[in-house]
This record gives structure tokens, C-alpha cells and sequence, in this order.
């Protein structure tokens, strides 16, 4: 049966949500309280956050659950010295909108981030129901021209960054180290705090996160001898239930590729977006 224009549309915007879950969460969530922790001179923190940012890229893991809607696991290798780059595979592993890509023959993509787009490919099942083309193309303009949800999108993609996190411990009130554990088979310290936004004193960060509704979240770090983030784990609350997402950090400084796919098998969200009157700049 062929793929209609309108599923495909729907598909595609669902697949950009996706993409944008694997690289940041960020939701409402409710404060955890005091988990008696000892306070944390915010030195150490600061450290961390240039430390990570300056080393450009790593291997990345990491589980994002969207309460009833979706859970999935990524692995892969990001790059972010000059913007964000690299590749991961995404599996969908539950979910309402897991189930609907399944009954599509999708259970896994392909998804590579390119300085001016990112692309996902979506498999065999799909390429026999939309033309024969294997790849949804999301230009980053062209999202930020959908209006507020598409910049917020387009923003989430293009500046996240494994040091956000720490960022947003640095604007906690309530910052606290946890203590030393082991990650990953190396030692790391733990911080944790709850994070206002409207105190986040980074203006794009703030921007972006209050355009996904976002008022409070809990964040937790855990940071190696380097001062390299090897961990995190960021909570919140939406209408569909709590969503979490855990990352796992490796390999700081790895060689980050990822090329872009051929034209002919490369299907643009823009277009999908037109054959189905919607849309377009």
C-alpha cells in the first residue's frame, strides 16, 4: 500500500521530534528536594563546563523515555566545535508512536547532523511507501520558518551540547555534590540540583527551553578526574507522564564524521510539507 502524503508528513514531523529528544531533554519537571548532599563550590562546575566544551566531540549513549508516548536508545558520536555534527542510530524500544512506526516497518534509523540540516533514513519499509527514497532531509532554516515550535526545534538541534547540562547546574539554587562514584569503570563526582528557568542566565538556553515549556528541571552530572562530563541525567514532567533522559559520555576528542546522503535517495521535509498544502516560506 502506498504511504499517503499526509502519513508521510506526520511521519517526518514525528521523526524531527524524535531527533531532537536524542540530543536534548528538556521538559517541566518538579523539584526532588534536599537528598542531603553537601554543598559544592561552583568552581568545580565551571571547570567541568569549559572542559567539556572545549574538547569538541565524544561518543555519545543514551535512553530518552517520553512518558506514554516513546522510549528509544541512541548510540553514536556527536561533534560541537563547530556546531553539531555526527551520527547516531536511534532504536525505538516502546511507546504510542513507537508502536505506529513499527505497523511502518521502522524500528531503528539512521540519523546524521550536518551544519546546515539533519538527515534521518529511515529504512527499507519506508523507502517502498514514499517513492523509493530512504531519507527525510530537515533543513534548519526551513524548520525555523514553520514558526515558534520549528525554531525551537531547529535551536534544540543545532546548539545542544553535552556542557548544557552543567550549565544549568551552574544557575541552580540548589546545586549539591552527591559524592564520589564509579562510571562507567571510572571514578566520577556526582552533582545534582533543580534548575529554575527563568534563572538561567545563558539567553539562548533560557530562550529554548522556555519555548518548550519548560519551568523547573532536575539535573544530575557525574564528572571524571578530567573534568569531562561522563554522565547525566535530566528529569521533568509532561502532560503524557515523566520524561527522562540518560547519557552516557565517552571518548572525548574522536574523530566525528558524517556525509551527507545522495540527492536521489533524499526526500525534503520542505516538499513533503508542500504535496501536502502545507506550510512553506
Amino acid at each position: 500500500m502506498k504511504c499517503t502524503g499526509g502519513r508521510r508528513v506526520a511521519l517526518a514531523a514525528a521523526v524531527a521530534a524524535t531527533l531532537a529528544g536524542c540530543t536534548s531533554c528538556t521538559s517541566s519537571g518538579e523539584p526532588e528536594g534536599d537528598r542531603g548532599a553537601s554543598p559544592v563550590s561552583l568552581a568545580a562546575l565551571r571547570s567541568a563546563e569549559r572542559s567539556t566544551a572545549r574538547a569538541d566531540s565524544a561518543r555519545v549513549r543514551s535512553t530518552t523515555v517520553m512518558g506514554t508516548e516513546l522510549s528509544i536508545e541512541a548510540d553514536g558520536a556527536l561533534g560541537w566545535g563547530r556546531g553539531l555534527t555526527g551520527a547516531l542510530t536511534i532504536t525505538y524500544t516502546g511507546g504510542t508512536t513507537a508502536e505506529a512506526m513499527r505497523r511502518l516497518g521502522i524500528t531503528s534509523m539512521q540519523a546524521r547532523y550536518l551544519a546546515d540540516a539533519y538527515y534521518a533514513r529511515m529504512g527499507d519499509a519506508f523507502a517502498r511507501k514514499a517513492g523509493g527514497k530512504h531519507w527525510i532531509k530537515y533543513a534548519y532554516d526551513d524548520l525555523a520558518a514553520l514558526g515558534e515550535g520549528g525554531t525551537n526545534l531547529a535551536d534544540q538541534l543545532r546548539n545542544t551540547t553535552p556542557n548544557q547540562s552543567v550549565k544549568l547546574l551552574l544557575d541552580s539554587g540548589d546545586v549539591r555534590k552527591v559524592g564520589e562514584e564509579t562510571v562507567d569503570g571510572q571514578p566520577a563526582t556526582h552533582y545534582s540540583g533543580t534548575v529554575a528557568v527563568a534563572d538561567v542566565s545563558d539567553a539562548e538556553l533560557r530562550k529554548q527551553l522556555q519555548h518548550a515549556g519548560v519551568t523547573t528541571e532536575t539535573v544530575d552530572i557525574w564528572v571524571n578526574d578530567r573534568d569531562l562530563l561522563v554522565k547525566k541525567i535530566e528529569k521533568g514532567r509532561t502532560a503524557s507522564g515523566e520524561l527522562t533522559q540518560t547519557a552516557h559520555y565517552s571518548d572525548y576528542g574522536v574523530k566525528v564524521s558524517a556525509e551527507r546522503p545522495p540527492a536521489g535517495d533524499t526526500e525534503d521535509f520542505r516538499e513533503l510539507l508542500a504535496k501536502q498544502g502545507g506550510a512553506t516560506p
